[in-house]
């Protein structure tokens, strides 16, 4: 498949559990999925399937080094350039990339959504928009506490040690200030139906 024309390219980031997958699906529903490649850091972590479980407990999920952010801008500029790519699989159950890959077609826009995606100068770059998602830490808690334990059989135990130990320093130390160089700040997230509104506006007065 090809494209005529330069993708827009959107990135959306933002602290973990700060409703941004809500704000890349409205966009990808109202806009349309046959217009839009979505791409989510969360799919470049790091294999560690060669890791026994008491190391893997130990690695620090939130810091930029655990994931493979070089292949994510590799498979964005191929996107921008007009070629599919085969997106990686995570499972976070067993911390490590399946066999199966996702293949992902080029599209008039691409999104771009992760909670480090700002803290890199390469992907910075590639976007068009830089939009950063902004809600208040215990609502992001929440969601998460929520999200790990029904989705990745997370225990409560663990989603707060991990929260004290890694995800909080880790926003403070990358997340927070990436929020600087974002063109847009929504705050509250997929709630803020104006804001949401205006994106949508603008994406589709870009295509």
């Amino acid at each position: 498949m090809s494209i005529l024309r330069t993708p827009i390219i959107l990135g959306i980031a933002g602290g973990s559990g700060s409703g941004k997958t809500t704000v890349s699906q409205a966009i990808l529903n109202k806009v349309g999925p046959d217009k839009i490649a979505y791409i989510p850091h969360d799919a470049y972590y790091k294999d560690l399937s060669g890791l026994p479980p008491n190391l893997k407990a130990e690695v620090n999920f939130d810091h930029p080094n655990s994931l493979e952010t070089e292949l994510m801008v590799r498979h964005v500029q191929s996107l921008r350039d007009g070629a599919a790519i085969e997106m990686p699989h995570y499972d976070f159950s067993t911390h490590s990339r399946t066999t199966e890959t996702i293949k992902i077609l080029p599209h008039p826009v691409i999104i771009v959504e992760g909670i480090l995606i700002f803290s890199d100068a390469d992907l910075r770059k590639l976007f068009d928009i830089k939009i950063f998602v902004d809600t208040d830490a215990d609502l992001r808690f929440i969601r998460r506490l929520k999200r790990d334990i029904e989705d990745r059989g997370r225990t409560p135990d663990s989603v707060i040690k991990q929260y004290l130990n890694t995800v909080r320093p880790m926003h403070l130390e990358f997340v927070e200030p990436s929020k600087r160089y974002a063109d847009l700040i929504i705050p509250e997230g997929g709630y803020n139906t104006t804001a949401l509104e205006m994106v949508i506006a603008r994406v589709q007065e870009l295509i």
